[in-house]
């Protein structure tokens, strides 16, 4: 299989000449990616090489006396390649539908869309939110009565990281040398980024085009630091990379399975480290406080959030219909605006996300509720705090698929 996992990291850098999204995160032998930008191969001579890949780890399935890891070693460089491959295919011009490109990418399909279940949720917040206009009005000018003024929000973003650490290293042993550091950006169509640079090490990007409101800085530093994608990548690193040598997990393609794994763990990592009533404990006292806001309205602020988040699932269906070509880019801006209760601004700069990354949407609240469901059916539940952290870990340390959650 080192045979094999090792022609996938090239491939995977192939790809990244074809596709500038592609490569997410490298950190092995400098001279492979230098290869791969020099050789300039075809995008047919890629998929004939991965397709031969394919054969030889289907040939070649690994003994049961292999353990289990090594077996979802050889689940995950299959799967993989299938997704490279599928990608490939686009790059040459196949059109799938949202939820085939989803499946072959991400080996997930979100569920269709209960739009009743969205309008009831905005008929609650309809009687909710004081004020006149419509419910994304009241619900915007809501809003911003929360937002972390631009000279504290490295000071709020701060103190959630922290908290978020402190959290993390109660329940995972992580390396003496690991650290990031925070950037802030403009001009991107996500809101926040992780680019791991190996050793240990990340850079954080947030990007402050719009409003950054106090919510976010737990959400944010959570899902980009701790427990989320920083400690993804370095306890791949730490286990895979370095304790067995697996070079696959060197590299990281962005439009793979992989993805899904390490947004839905970002997302549910979250939780795990600020179950509900100890993060409006710690909003209240640390985060509220750092942002310049009043403390005692955080309780209010996030049973408003709380009902918003029922809504997550309507931006799956925007990009479902626009991609598929049942809508065109203002219809779907509206739809996030009536359905997921974005403002204007908010729904455009999700609209270019949707245009760049495409069926990715689904990683995040799938990935999240696949994650939550896989944890706590090994005993991971909401009451036995230190059985949710443990199975975390473990499934931030392995080569899990999607698929192999449920």
């Amino acid at each position: 299989m080192d045979s094999a996992a090792e022609q996938y990291v090239r491939l995977v850098l192939e790809m990244g000449r074809h596709d500038a999204d592609y490569v997410d995160a490298y950190y092995g032998p400098s001279e492979w990616r230098a290869n791969a930008e020099s050789i300039a191969r075809s995008l047919e001579e890629i998929d004939h090489d991965a397709a031969d890949v394919l054969h030889l780890l289907h040939d070649t399935p690994p003994p049961a006396s292999d353990g289990e890891l090594v077996r979802l070693r050889h689940r995950y460089l299959t799967r993989q390649l299938d997704a490279l491959r599928a990608r490939v295919a686009m790059l040459e011009g196949r059109r799938l539908t949202f939820d085939e490109e989803s499946d072959a990418l991400y080996d997930a399909v979100a569920p269709p869309s209960d739009i009743p279940s969205y309008d009831a949720v905005i008929a609650e917040l309809d009687a909710r939110l004081p004020g006149t206009g419509s419910v994304l009005e009241r619900y915007d000018a809501y809003r911003r009565q929360f937002v972390i003024p631009r000279e504290r929000l490295d000071a709020t973003f701060r103190a959630a990281i922290e908290g978020g650490r402190a959290r993390t290293l109660d329940h995972v042993e992580l390396p003496a040398e690991e650290r990031f550091v925070v950037e802030y950006v403009t001009n991107k169509s996500w809101s926040g980024y992780n680019w791991y640079q190996g050793e240990y090490r990340s850079v954080i990007q947030v990007n402050t085009d719009l409003p950054i409101y106090v919510d976010r800085a737990i959400d944010l530093a959570c899902h980009e630091g701790y427990p989320g994608h920083h400690v993804y990548n370095v306890l791949l690193e730490r286990h895979l990379v370095r304790a067995r040598g697996w070079v696959e997990f060197s590299v990281y393609p962005l439009f793979s399975p992989q993805s899904l794994i390490a947004e839905g763990t970002a997302n549910f990592g979250i939780d795990v480290a600020f179950p509900r009533e100890e993060r409006l404990d710690f909003e209240r006292r640390a985060v509220f406080p750092a942002a310049g806001l009043e403390s005692s309205r955080a309780e209010e602020y996030q049973g408003t959030l709380a009902l918003v988040d029922r809504l997550s699932y309507a931006g799956n269906e925007a990009a479902r219909r626009y991609l598929d070509g049942e809508i065109d880019a203002e219809t779907a801006a509206g739809w996030l605006e009536r359905y997921a209760l974005y403002s204007p601004a908010r729904a455009r700069q999700r609209v270019r996300f949707i245009e760049q990354y495409r069926s990715y949407v689904i990683t995040y609240n799938v990935g999240k509720d696949m994650v939550r469901r896989y944890i706590e059916a090994q005993g991971g539940t909401s009451s036995n705090g230190a059985r949710r952290w443990q199975v975390f870990e473990e499934l931030l340390s392995s080569p899990r698929l999607p698929s192999g959650l449920s």
